[in-house]
């Protein structure tokens, strides 16, 4: 069995990632994009659920668990996922990663009449360790997206800032909307109190983004 490199602790802060087996997709259309985002949701918490009774009804009771982990940001990109994350229980982001991959998996497979693994192995993690790489990684999640309409834009730059900048409001399967002050259910996912107040105000936060964004081979 292989040992996990990275060692989860309290009041630290964590990136965790994976992709598809063979970089394969694994979202295809917005059903499994949304599923995905509601079990970020209604899967933190200490509760044994039975996946076949997982629905937005749960979502009332959401006031009344114990979370795992607090999610900082989030993106969902068709062969792969960005989460960060840091732990409220002991143990709280392995329980919390394997309940919703094992969920995810289970609904893909059902779905598509398949059996087997859908991932590329264990979740992957990085510690971030220092001011500037936490607040680096804010970025780097949220930006993700735009690979999609600019596969080379690190390298080449970006052509067109304010068609980017609209891209990216427009994406509903990351964390950008709700730094935004854009209300919507996935607010309830985020706990931006765990996590250091790098953007007070919606404007500091598109400020950070655009700054990023005239950066070519930075990033």
């Amino acid at each position: 069995m292989s040992i996990r490199k990275v060692t989860f602790a309290f009041d630290e802060y964590y990136h965790v990632y994976n992709r598809g087996n063979s970089k394969q997709k694994i979202f295809h259309d917005k059903q499994d994009y949304e599923h995905f985002v509601l079990l970020l949701l209604i899967l933190n918490n200490d509760k044994n659920l039975e996946l076949r009774n997982l629905s937005k009804d749960f979502l009332v009771d959401l006031n009344n668990v114990n979370s795992l982990v607090s999610i900082g940001a989030y993106v969902l990109m068709p062969n792969h996922f960005h989460i960060l994350l840091t732990e409220k229980i002991d143990g709280g982001i392995s329980k919390f990663m394997q309940k919703v991959s094992t969920a995810y998996v289970m609904y893909y497979n059902k779905k598509y009449t398949r059996t087997g693994s859908l991932f590329e192995g264990k979740f992957k993690s990085q510690h971030l360790d220092t001011d500037n790489y936490l607040k680096y990684i804010f970025s780097y999640i949220h930006l993700n997206p735009i690979k999609l309409i600019d596969k080379n834009w690190k390298e080449e730059g970006i052509k067109n800032k304010s068609t980017t900048l609209i891209y990216l409001e427009g994406y509903q399967y990351s964390s950008y909307m709700d730094y935004l002050g854009i209300e919507r259910l996935q607010n309830k996912i985020l706990n931006k109190f765990d996590f250091p107040d790098y953007f007070p105000s919606t404007k500091l936060f598109s400020k950070e983004v655009f700054t990023w964004l005239s950066f070519k081979d930075s990033y």
